[in-house]
Formats: C-alpha cells, sequence, structure tokens
C-alpha cells in the first residue's frame, strides 16, 4: 500500500512540472510577438496615422463641370481629349507628359506625332487604359460625351472636365488646369500674359464704335454661331459683335435673315486664306448673296482658325481680327513695324505656320436652328436669283 502511494504521488509531481516547462516555453515563445506589438504602438504624444507620403498620393478637386474627381498629387502621364487641351498643355510646356491625343489633335505639328486614342466623341476607351494615365483631361461642353467620362471614372482613371463659354473662362482653365498638373508658375504666367495683351487690346479699342458681323462656321449650309458662345465673346473683346442675336450654339441660316441683319463684315476662319477667298468670290456669283453691303464692298476678314478653339492661342485670333475691322486702332504700332521691318536685314521666309484646320465646334452640335423669313425680304432674295 505504502509503495502505491508513493507512487501516485511521484506521478503528480511530474505532471506539476511538465506543465510547468510548458507554461515556460509559451512564455518563451510570445516574448518576441509581445515587444513587437509594443513596439508598434504609438509613443505618449505620437500619432496613429499613416505616412503623409501614403495619404498625400492623391487629392480631390472639383472640375469645371462640378465633379468631384480625385487626381494623383503627381501627374506623369496625360491623355488629352480635345484638340484645345492638347494645345492649352502644349503653351504650358508640358507636352512630354502627353501620353496620347485624338485624331483631330493637330497643333502644333508636333502633336501630330503622339500617340492617337481615337476621335474626341467616342475615342477607344482600351487605347486609353491602355496608355496608363495618371490624368485624362476632356471638354465637357460641345466635345466629348458624358458617357466616355462615366466609362473612364468605372476603371479608376481621373478625368478632368474643362468647360469654357468665354475668353476669360479659357484663361481661368489653363490656369487651373496648369496647377493641377504641377505646371503652376507656367500657368501664372500664361494667364498673366494673355490678360495684359487683352487689356491693351481694350485700351486701344476703346471708344469705338463696334463691327457689326456674321461670323460664318459653314457656308453650306450656312451656320453661324450663337450669343452664348466664346467666339461671340471673342468677337466682342475684337471690337465687334454677332449681326445675326441668336440663342443656340451654331444655328443654321437662311439667306434672308442675313439680307435682312446686313452685317457690315463677314468673318471666316482658315488657315488657308486663299481658299476662303475663293469662297468669297463665288458667293458673289450666288443670287440673294448680292443684296448684301458686305458681300457687294468686298468687306470680308479672314482670321486665324485659333478662333475655333478655346485655347492660349484665341487671343492671337482677337488681336488679329480687332486689327482688320479696326486699323486705325493700331496706326502708330503699323508705322513702328514697318520701320523695323525697313531696316532689318532681309531673310528667308520660315514659311506658312502649321496650324489646325478643324473647327473645335463641328464635331457636335445641337439639330441646327434654322430661321425662318417670309414677306419682302423673302421677295428681294427671289427677285436677285432672276
Amino acid at each position: 500500500m505504502h509503495r502505491v502511494l508513493c507512487s501516485v504521488l511521484r506521478a503528480r509531481a511530474a505532471s506539476r512540472g511538465a506543465r510547468a516547462a510548458g507554461f515556460a516555453v509559451a512564455l518563451a515563445a510570445a516574448a518576441p510577438l509581445a515587444r513587437a506589438q509594443e513596439a508598434a504602438q504609438p509613443k505618449t504624444g505620437q500619432s496613429a496615422v499613416a505616412p503623409a507620403a501614403t495619404v498625400a498620393a492623391f487629392r480631390e478637386v472639383t472640375d469645371e463641370a462640378g465633379r468631384a474627381v480625385r487626381v494623383p498629387m503627381e501627374v506623369k502621364r496625360i491623355v488629352s481629349l480635345a484638340p484645345n487641351l492638347t494645345e492649352t498643355i502644349y503653351a504650358l510646356g508640358a507636352h512630354e507628359r502627353l501620353a496620347g491625343v485624338t485624331d483631330y489633335c493637330d497643333y502644333p505639328a508636333e502633336a501630330q506625332g503622339k500617340p492617337k486614342v481615337g476621335g474626341a466623341v467616342n475615342p477607344s476607351i482600351e487605347q486609353i487604359v491602355a496608355l496608363k494615365p495618371d490624368l485624362v483631361l476632356a471638354q465637357a461642353h460641345g466635345m466629348n460625351r458624358p458617357e466616355t467620362v462615366e466609362a473612364l471614372e468605372r476603371l479608376g482613371i481621373a478625368v478632368y472636365a474643362a468647360q469654357s463659354r468665354t475668353v476669360d473662362g479659357m484663361i481661368e482653365s489653363t490656369r487651373r488646369i496648369a496647377g493641377l498638373i504641377g505646371a503652376g508658375e507656367s500657368g501664372e504666367r500664361t494667364a498673366g500674359d494673355l490678360r495684359a495683351r487683352l487689356g491693351e487690346l481694350q485700351r486701344r479699342l476703346g471708344g469705338r464704335e463696334r463691327r457689326r458681323v456674321l461670323f460664318i462656321v459653314w457656308h453650306e449650309p450656312l451656320i453661324t454661331i450663337g450669343r452664348t458662345t466664346f467666339i461671340a465673346d471673342a468677337l466682342r473683346l475684337a471690337g465687334a459683335e454677332p449681326a445675326v442675336d441668336l440663342e443656340p450654339d451654331w444655328p443654321r441660316l437662311n439667306l434672308e435673315e442675313v439680307v435682312r441683319a446686313q452685317p457690315e463684315y463677314l468673318v471666316f476662319a482658315s488657315s488657308h486664306s486663299e481658299a476662303i477667298r475663293g469662297t468669297f468670290e463665288e458667293l458673289r456669283e450666288r443670287p440673294g448673296w448680292r443684296l448684301v453691303e458686305a458681300v457687294k464692298e468686298r468687306r470680308v476678314a479672314v482670321i486665324s482658325d485659333a478662333v475655333n478653339r478655346p485655347a492660349p492661342r484665341l487671343v492671337e485670333a482677337i488681336e488679329q481680327l480687332a486689327r482688320e475691322l479696326h486699323p486705325e486702332a493700331f496706326e502708330d504700332s503699323e508705322k513702328r513695324k514697318a520701320k523695323i521691318e525697313k531696316s532689318a536685314v532681309p531673310r528667308a521666309s520660315p514659311g506658312p505656320l502649321a496650324m489646325g484646320s478643324f473647327p473645335f465646334f463641328l464635331l457636335s452640335w445641337p439639330a441646327p436652328r434654322t430661321a425662318s423669313v417670309s414677306g419682302p425680304v423673302r421677295g428681294l432674295v427671289e427677285a436677285a436669283a432672276l
């Protein structure tokens, strides 16, 4: 009996020893984990927020269409979906970051060598994604469709929509895009230069009566501009005003309404002035057009097609039109220019400037508004056709 009791006691002691040894082993294994957890805990006065570089990788901005857009802090690759936006990136000196453009992005000539993503209205989503852009620039009014923007957003691609309805709106858009892509200094410099040039222009034109003009977007069918387009605003800054005041952006006109309005000048935009002069001569031979005084008197202004796109080059076209319509306001500068040219050493001509000739707004517009005119004016036009 005594031997049995001793055996039981020895077994219990061994069991307790095994449990103690196991506990010691568990403590030894848990010690490194505990030290790691302690090291990970923030010290007194420290924040548990992630590193700033991770938090600030993106920022949220509101684009010109009022949309909230999450844009990378560093924009290295840009895809432009509109010709005017491509011009803007070049004007800012950020063209090396242009990863892709549309088929219609033809100015400057260098832009034509960039990878293409298709048309502006229906670009290839697959091609855009393949270019891995940090940012896609779209034109909210009259160019890119909302469906395109939505499709890119669903794929996690940042899309900033620009929207310029006035010349000053174009300048502000340029400044905002510059800030967005990290070219803030260039944007401020460009905006300041454009506003200074427009200020000088208004100083020269101050007090002069505006010329009533018909801006001809397309002559067959006859299409002009509406009162709220950026081109109408450009005309006003050049010392002109639309002879036909209409609400739609790109209204279609009947010739009778042109005769009734009697514009002082016809204004065309083209990079090929010779072709436009030929078109004008053709109009002079058509019945009805001979009743328009501007046609009979050959009062026609042909300006750079830069007026077709809300980009920094638009100001150049405004200055050009102002000189065409109000030459007397620039007589002093023209005399200085002639004097400089006379004293300069003759040199070879650099040749014609390469300009994009595709009208910014001809890619899409609302259903054209057709003017309906009857009465005496219609009778005059019909009589002229005889």
